[in-house]
């Protein structure tokens, strides 16, 4: 039986890039003998991840829609995805693919089109509960549609969908060390109640700007906390707290490097809504306060984040609310260990496990299928 070929495709954020790499392990472990080939798009964040993930990728020059959808700007837009269509179809007959995988953002418009068009048998991957306009658009072309949350049939046609869930970083699940012990490794005291925030790799503004107009409540508070200030605000950070009385109990960083140990260490988290980052929190049983970007196509993160709201298993902030509100509910929550519990339980009962396995196994069907 010859080796399968498998072609992936999307990107733009971690949200993205995450799923799709760990979807590839999945298939690789299941079919060590396959070929893979990631399709993104030129100068994002995939062309440096997916390489150092130990995968091939080819870029492509799409960019997204700007808003309103009638500026002249699109029409450059417009150009550069039927550019990327024809790169991709050259892509396609040299690589010939035996399935397309998407898993949402720019370039996986245009690669599974094309894939389609050429009768390459296609999936995709929605991580969100509230379905992008890469994903809708490619609905009636994908044989397979792995969501992460139930209601989605008023998106896509209900016999494609297959409840899924969303790959997340396994390594995460691999902790051995003790709470203690991993809260003495970011210079934390082993027995007072801990908060992490998590804004991105590039950080969230709103949640920066949160702390540091409570640093000093929080550093007089009986709590400890992790502050990942993402790369772009964290020499601005460093500069306003320079004139501070140093907090010991608040360790400020803008990345954190073993995240498995971060969430190990935390009895509360404070972060995004976005799609991976809710899978994570669930799959560990997190506690957590969500509180939405507002930056962010369809408002797809407060929809992420009501879902877990009405079941129980996080509480939610405005980002508009969130510099007079998340302090103090994160002070008050974190110290109540009864509330942090059931949090924890609801959340946990949300996960769902082995997710890029699931969606492994389904790839190698439709391949086989078309591998004949």
């Amino acid at each position: 039986m010859k080796p399968l070929h498998v072609i992936i495709s999307g990107g733009g954020t971690g949200g993205h890039i995450f799923p799709a790499i760990s979807i590839a392990n999945a298939i690789k472990a299941l079919e060590p003998e396959t070929q893979f080939l990631f399709v993104g798009a030129q100068d994002r964040m995939e062309m440096k991840r997916v390489p150092a993930a130990g995968y091939e990728i080819k870029g492509l020059p799409v960019r997204g829609l700007y808003r309103p959808l009638w500026k002249p700007a699109n029409v450059g837009v417009l150009l550069d995805f039927l550019k990327s269509k024809r790169m991709v179809r050259k892509i396609l007959r040299e690589f010939r693919p035996d399935v397309a995988v998407g898993v949402g953002g720019y370039a996986s418009a245009a690669t599974l089109n094309a894939a389609w068009g050429m009768g390459v048998p296609c999936l995709i991957q929605e991580q969100n509960s509230f379905a992008g306009l890469t994903n809708k658009s490619l609905a009636r072309k994908a044989e397979v549609i792995c969501v992460a949350y139930e209601g989605m049939e008023r998106f896509f046609p209900k016999e494609r969908i297959l409840l899924t869930g969303n790959p997340v970083r396994q390594s995460l699940l691999q902790v051995n060390k003790t709470t203690a012990q991993c809260r003495e490794a970011f210079g934390l005291k082993a027995d007072i109640p801990t908060i992490l925030l998590i804004g991105g790799s590039l950080g969230a503004r709103t949640l920066n700007e949160s702390i540091l107009l409570h640093y000093d409540q929080l550093a007089q508070a009986p709590i400890q906390f992790i502050w990942q200030t993402g790369g772009y605000y964290i020499n601005d950070i460093r500069q306003q707290l320079a004139g501070k009385q140093e907090a010991h109990n608040i360790v400020v960083t803008d990345f954190v490097q073993n995240m498995d140990e971060a969430y190990k260490a935390a009895d509360l988290v404070i972060s995004r809504a976005g799609a991976s980052s809710i899978s994570e929190l669930c799959l560990l049983g997190k506690p957590s306060i969500l509180v939405p970007s507002p930056n962010v196509a369809e408002d797809h993160q407060t929809h992420n984040a009501n879902a877990l709201v009405k079941r129980g298993a996080a509480l939610l902030v405005k980002d508009a609310d969130a510099r007079q509100q998340l302090v103090d509910l994160a002070v008050t929550t974190v110290s109540d260990s009864s509330r942090l519990q059931q949090l924890g339980q609801n959340a946990m009962q949300m996960a769902l496990k082995d997710s890029a396995e699931v969606i492994a196994r389904e790839a190698i069907r439709l391949a086989r299928k078309n591998n004949k």
